[in-house]
């Protein structure tokens, strides 16, 4: 008789390869969870590593932009107190010419006129006067002529004053202002 096996080996050695490819699945599955979470929680750091370094140059950013405003408003200052001290500068400057072209005003005003208004808009000096007669006005003229501190009078009206001052002239009369040149070793 032939020798007949009665074990179900086939089943067995199915079974065996069934449950050893469940281990491998499982194992397989394992890794690859394993290996997602890895690259996840990579991917999260890198992300996270990311966004610091974003936020490190944002408060930088804000930081040189407060710089930035800062400096802007130290340099508006400074143009401010540089204005004001050329200002100061020029009125330093010129309060000794403001002294001299008084006093050449009362240097050239001849006898028998004087001045009843004056105004000085920018170099030019408006000048109203009442004088005994037209050849003072004449004189006054001439005088400011030959005046290194006036230059070009012109003048605008002359008519008879008022009741009170009979016998005068009511003159006006402009004339422009300079400064003369300083010579070399002459001081102010």
């Amino acid at each position: 008789m032939a020798n007949i096996n009665l074990r179900p080996w086939r089943e067995e050695l199915r079974k065996d390869k069934q449950n050893r490819f469940i281990a491998l699945l499982i194992g397989a599955a394992i890794v690859a969870a394993g290996l997602s979470f890895l690259w996840k929680t990579d991917l999260d750091n890198r992300i996270a590593y990311q966004q610091s370094r974003n936020a490190y140059i944002q408060t930088a950013s804000r930081q040189l932009d407060s710089q930035i405003q800062e400096i802007e408003n130290l340099r508006r200052q400074r143009a401010e107190l540089l204005a004001r001290m050329e200002v100061i500068q020029d009125l330093q400057g010129k309060r000794p010419v403001i002294v001299r072209v008084f006093d050449e005003l009362v240097r050239t005003l001849p006898d028998g006129l004087f001045y009843s208004d004056l105004r000085k808009t920018g170099e030019l000096v408006t000048v109203v006067g009442m004088a005994e007669s037209n050849s003072r006005i004449s004189t006054l003229m001439r005088n400011f002529e030959r005046s290194d501190w006036f230059q070009s009078p012109n003048l605008t009206n002359v008519s008879a004053a008022d009741d009170r001052r009979a016998g005068y002239s009511q003159f006006n009369l402009s004339v422009t202002q300079t400064t003369p040149e300083v010579e070399e070793g002459d001081e102010q």
